[in-house]
């Protein structure tokens, strides 16, 4: 569950920030960038060593984060006018 989490929060923040970047929004961009990282940092030592099953976890909690990330991030509503 942990796995999933970290992959679902880093690819949320990818998703979201993508949104950030292109509404030039500073405070996301900086807040989500510099979490993307920390959480890849952590996630690469995770899943470097892991099982087939940590590799599906890892990557259905990206799948979902991603999905999510965007949803969240379109709540928002931030508009570059």
């Amino acid at each position: 569950m942990k796995l999933f989490l970290t992959a679902f929060l880093q690819v949320f923040l990818v998703a979201a920030n993508t949104l950030f970047i292109s509404r030039l929004f500073y405070p996301g961009i900086a807040i989500a960038g510099f979490l993307i990282s920390f959480f890849w940092s952590y996630n690469v030592k995770k899943i470097s060593i892991g099982t087939i099953k940590d590799r599906l976890i890892y990557c259905s909690g990206a799948m979902i984060g991603g999905l999510c990330g965007v949803f969240s991030a379109n709540l928002f509503n931030i508009d570059k006018s």
